[in-house]
């Protein structure tokens, strides 16, 4: 898959596109229809399927407060290109493209940048400065334009409407197998192990760090996960910590430790995918490392049990 930045430059499909545009978070149950149409209306007209997206995600962008993110930017990158999509226009969504007029944004996206031939949105899809585009407006400047534009259902799944909002919503309150059910998939986040302090190491709980720096996690406390390692399946059972550490060296920006049981051997420098199987309690901050150390203990045995392993001592 091709992935282009900007509004400005050459026609990325002389030969004409069918094209989904929308944020994207999480590559959800909704968007894997709407982006499976793509691919079929492309193969159809013989054109290039496409998707045009955001980054920062908008509403991250006008938000006061942080916006927790279902997908890193490689991760939704990976979601398109396992789609199907051939091209990925992903926009810089600052205040040059909050300032374009919706008009503009069809005339130079869509048709200048893109060819397009049919453009497929949600129903509730709005677009330009302002949010003054609407799927009216893309109606009627696609009959000027040459391009078709389609409104893709909502999917239901347990009568209600699929979205990244239910998402987050499920993760927040520790629903994974709810979640998982709307994704499609079970939620994951992944990065490339870094260096820490070594404290657990020294506590006998040795971990895998991830930092995620500026994203914010739909998560955060004690869990049992399961880990995949390069581009293996997440299976290698866990216990993991999202926070800030408040006991320790408490951090500014979120981290991701994870203890993988019975686990020997260096993982420094390596991708890593966590895999939430479950929320055994709330971060916390505890009266010196003794303390810190008994609880470790206790939800290593909870998560050994809730992953089907004998739940002994993390730590024979």
């Amino acid at each position: 898959m091709r992935l282009s930045r900007d509004v400005a430059g050459p026609c990325l499909a002389p030969g004409g596109s069918v094209m989904a545009v929308g944020a994207f978070d999480g590559l959800h149950r909704g968007h894997q229809a709407l982006l499976a149409e793509v691919r079929e209306r492309a193969a159809v007209l013989g054109c290039v399927p496409v998707v045009v997206s955001f980054e920062p995600l908008p509403r991250a962008f006008f938000s006061k407060e942080p916006l927790p993110r279902l997908s890193s930017v490689r991760e939704k990158l990976q979601g398109f290109a396992a789609a199907g999509m051939e091209h990925a226009l992903l926009l810089r969504f600052n205040t040059a493209l909050t300032a374009m007029s919706a008009e503009d944004f069809v005339r130079r996206v869509l048709v200048e940048r893109l060819a397009a031939r049919e453009v497929w949105v949600g129903a509730d899809f709005r677009f330009g400065h302002k949010r003054a585009g609407d799927v009216a407006m893309l109606e009627r400047m696609g009959a000027e334009s040459g391009f078709k534009a389609c409104t893709m259902p909502s999917v239901l799944l347990d009568d209600s409407r699929v979205s990244a909002s239910r998402v987050r919503m499920l993760l927040a309150a520790g629903e994974f197998a709810g979640a998982a059910h709307l994704l499609g998939r079970p939620f994951v986040i992944e990065g490339r192990v870094e260096y820490g302090n070594q404290l657990g190491r020294t506590l006998g709980f040795p971990t895998a760090n991830i930092h995620l720096r500026q994203r914010v996690s739909p998560v955060q406390g004690i869990f049992a996960v399961r880990v995949g390692l390069g581009e293996s399946e997440c299976s290698w059972p866990g216990v993991a910590s999202l926070g800030v550490r408040p006991t320790v060296n408490e951090v500014s920006e979120p981290l991701l430790e994870t203890h993988l049981f019975d686990f020997d051997g260096d993982l420094y420098g390596r991708r890593m995918a966590v895999e939430f199987v479950a929320k055994l309690r709330d971060e916390q901050k505890f009266d010196g490392l003794d303390a810190l150390t008994a609880q470790m203990d206790h939800d290593a045995r909870s998560a050994r049990e809730i992953l089907g392993m004998n739940p002994v001592l993390a730590r024979a």
